[in-house]
């Protein structure tokens, strides 16, 4: 009896409460809304709720259909199940936690903030390029950077003495041509230069290349030439 009267309550409350959602506001009655910000957010927080107790009622389940071949464990209720979910959700986060701190830790400043997580700074973004100089020849002068530092890891920190080396393959000195009928330039090589000077170029592009040229330092960073101070007139060679 007392079973029938609260199903009763409940299903007069709910019938009730759909009643109230389903009726139109009249001009002069109070109105609750969210914004679309606190509406989104609830939303997401509703749907991991859902899952969390789906999740909870999953895990009972399959506990409770392995205790019928080994009648020896425990049974689990629905509530030692919600605690075992939520035990597991605090422990994946420990672990996540763990895991960017000891990446933080490992690249320190590699990393910077970009929302909820992380990413990796960018070396070159591609906002600071100046419009007349494209990706291309910034990456050609890095091919030619790497053929050169990897020629002075083997040879005591030493550059090559001329552009001639056989070392370095000659496609590395050509500039970036934007066809075949285009005839080939190379770079401006100041040989003589061990990679701990600084602040010297080492090599850069020839003059026409056009209104900005660039030019790598000694220390490994690709400039423009207008930031350099005048370099000396001989010991450049083609």
């Amino acid at each position: 009896m007392g079973y029938t009267v609260r199903a009763m309550a409940l299903r007069f409350l709910l019938a009730t409460s759909i009643l109230l959602a389903a009726l139109p506001a009249r001009a002069g009655m109070p109105s609750l809304r969210l914004t679309d910000v606190a509406q989104m957010r609830l939303g997401t927080i509703s749907f991991f709720l859902v899952l969390f107790l789906v999740s909870a009622g999953a895990i009972m389940g399959l506990w409770n259909r392995l205790r019928r071949d080994l009648p020896r464990l425990p049974r689990l209720t629905y509530g030692a199940s919600l605690a075992v979910v939520g035990l597991w959700g605090l422990l994946f986060i420990l672990v996540l936690t763990m895991i960017s701190g000891a990446r933080e830790l490992m690249t320190p400043g590699a990393w910077e903030p970009t929302g909820s997580t992380y990413t990796l700074k960018s070396q070159q973004p591609a906002t600071t390029l100046p419009h007349a100089i494209g990706p291309e020849r910034y990456l050609k002068l890095g091919e030619l950077k790497s053929a050169l530092w990897e020629y002075a890891a083997s040879n005591d920190g030493r550059f090559p003495a001329h552009a001639l080396d056989p070392a370095i393959v000659p496609a590395a000195w050509e500039l970036p041509r934007p066809d075949t009928r285009t005839p080939v330039t190379r770079y401006d090589y100041f040989p003589g230069y061990r990679t701990t000077t600084a602040d010297e170029a080492l090599a850069m592009e020839p003059t026409g290349s056009g209104p900005t040229r660039l030019a790598l330092l000694t220390d490994g960073r690709i400039v423009m030439t207008d930031t350099l101070r005048a370099r000396p007139a001989t010991g450049g060679t083609r």
